[in-house]
């Protein structure tokens, strides 16, 4: 996609890709250990997987996001989302969100190093 057709799209629709690339590579990264049971691969992946985690990586990365990042980030967080969360607080589930619409955001830009750079950093807060 060009990028003005990215910027055009709504936070919640690069959310929406986000989380599929972000659990994706969450996924892989579990399957490159040892040979596991398919629900020891799904524990940990899901500790990866969650708004807390997305929340705390998006705190870890903060400081060191581009302005242009840092208003993408705060436009998700402040756009109304009709979802509720289940587990979690308001506040962790939209900073949960504004992770993953970064991640769909540079995904679709083709902002590829500093992508992967994101998504292993987002799995050093757990380890």
């Amino acid at each position: 996609m060009e990028e003005k057709q990215v910027e055009q799209l709504s936070p919640l629709a690069l959310a929406f890709l986000g989380d599929a690339i972000h659990t994706s590579f969450v996924r892989k990264e579990v399957l490159s250990g040892q040979k596991e049971k398919l629900n020891t691969y799904h524990n940990k992946a899901k500790k990866f997987c969650n708004a807390q985690a997305q929340a705390d990586a998006l705190e870890l990365l903060f400081d060191n996001l581009t302005e242009d990042e840092k208003d993408l980030v705060r436009k998700t967080r402040n756009t109304h989302n009709k979802h509720n969360a289940k587990n979690f607080d308001e506040e962790t589930y939209k900073k949960a969100t504004a992770f993953e619409a970064l991640i769909g955001y540079l995904y679709l830009t083709n902002q590829n190093e500093k992508l992967k750079k994101y998504l292993k950093k987002s799995m050093e807060i757990i380890q």
